[in-house]
């Protein structure tokens, strides 16, 4: 290979280079076409730092079972979108019960499935993605204890909730939902969910817990098997395990900083799994550290981002997201401007961790709603064209997240320009 024309080479990748913009104007959410990925302790896309703002709304499928509803799963997604909110956590499980996805093992509602392809189509069409949870550890939407239900009376000798981790015909009625959904095709956009970038990743279970053994390690056994089964079905898409962040047994100094319990988790070995691409933490300090002072909260919030952001990124060497957090209507003194308060604070941590720690990508506030949903409302709910001071704090936040997301490109940008000008002139 010649050296005229290794260097014709490389000046033609460098006015590529140059041509690049420093800058990417933003308005509405991009449309979708590429799979987020993880860089180190960064998201990325298309090569390029992935940010984001975002927000939980659970009960989309739900809603969306009944077709004359539907348009409050579309409303939401279109406020959402309008408020440069990128991602959504949302239920791809209901498990027994009213309008139940899973009747029973294996048997499946074909409508309720149908919901779910519209709640993904319209996530698409929106260009907000999604984040998709496979079961609940609590008994809302049926959950872990509706397996456990299941598998007692189909014979097996389980007693406890906690089986459902170690059990075989638990598990495997597990494995068999996680199959169903991600190869499940959407009848509205003709796509396997698995090879859907509209889903940036799957989450193995909404905040395990685990009475039986506070270790974690029951818990971790659990998550390296499913993790790897998810894997196996396709690796395109990212998973995560749906943790709070509580401390376990691996690094017994870190359990100063749990809420002064745990819940047979730890959030260093289960995140350090290498199916696990990257990690999580909720926070309630209002129900957490119920009847401490304002302060106390918010000091104990601020310890527990930080600490997270530097495990994640000096330990697991992974990207973090904050996926719950929220201030409770029902709180003894709430007022809006208290919420507004807390959430304020939560972006001003959330955005400087981003910009000085690099594993802190984003956070998902918990939760939005569409006008008239009363009976969804736990205390926590916002609705997005009704609350203008705090819809304001969140668009805002998702502009600031922008804001950042483009100075890391700008940055990259111009090393790769000094890359090769260097190499230009050499």
């Amino acid at each position: 290979m010649s050296s005229s024309w290794m260097q014709s080479c490389i000046k033609c990748m460098l006015l590529a280079f140059l041509a690049l913009p420093n800058h990417i104007s933003h308005g509405a959410l991009a449309p979708i076409t590429s799979f987020v990925q993880t860089s180190g302790s960064q998201f990325s896309l298309n090569g390029s730092p992935f940010l984001f703002n975002g927000f939980n709304s659970y009960w989309m499928m739900h809603v969306a079972a009944n077709p004359a509803d539907r348009y409050k799963v579309s409303n939401v997604f279109r406020d959402a979108a309008a408020a440069g909110l990128s991602v959504c956590r949302t239920w791809a499980f209901s498990d027994g019960g009213d309008q139940a996805l899973q009747i029973s093992p294996g048997v499946y509602d074909e409508n309720v499935f149908q919901a779910l392809d519209f709640v993904v189509s319209e996530a698409k069409k929106n260009g907000v993605r999604l984040i998709l949870s496979f079961v609940n550890n609590y008994n809302d939407f049926g959950g872990r204890p509706q397996y456990v239900s299941w598998a007692r009376s189909a014979g097996a000798p389980v007693s406890t909730d906690d089986d459902f981790y170690t059990h075989p015909v638990t598990k495997s009625y597990y494995k068999n939902h996680v199959q169903r959904v991600m190869t499940r095709v959407n009848t509205i956009t003709g796509t396997a969910y698995k090879d859907e970038p509209t889903i940036m990743a799957w989450e193995l279970m909404n905040e395990p817990r685990c009475q039986a053994d506070y270790s974690g390690n029951t818990v971790n056994g659990w998550v390296q098997e499913m993790a790897t089964y998810v894997k196996s079905i396709d690796r395109k898409q990212l998973l995560e395990v749906g943790m709070e962040g509580f401390y376990g047994d691996s690094l017994q100094d870190r359990k100063q900083y749990n809420p002064g319990y745990q819940v047979g988790t730890d959030f260093i070995s289960n995140n350090l799994v290498p199916e696990i691409d990257f990690a999580t933490i909720h926070a309630y300090p209002d129900a957490w550290l119920s009847g401490q002072s304002d302060y106390s909260q918010t000091e104990f919030l601020q310890r527990w981002m930080a600490m997270h952001s530097s495990d994640s990124r000096s330990i697991l060497k992974k990207p973090l997201v904050f996926t719950e957090f929220g201030k409770s209507s029902k709180d003894p003194g709430y007022s809006i401007s208290s919420r507004d308060e807390f959430l304020s604070g939560v972006y001003a941590s959330i955005l400087s961790l981003a910009r000085n720690e690099g594993s802190f990508a984003g956070g998902l506030v918990w939760q939005i709603l569409a006008e008239g949903m009363d009976s969804y409302d736990d205390g926590y709910q916002i609705v997005l064209s009704e609350d203008g001071s705090t819809s304001s704090l969140i668009d805002q936040q998702s502009n600031k997240m922008i804001a950042l997301e483009h100075h890391l490109m700008s940055r990259r940008h111009l090393q790769l320009k000094n890359r090769f000008k260097n190499e230009l002139n050499n």
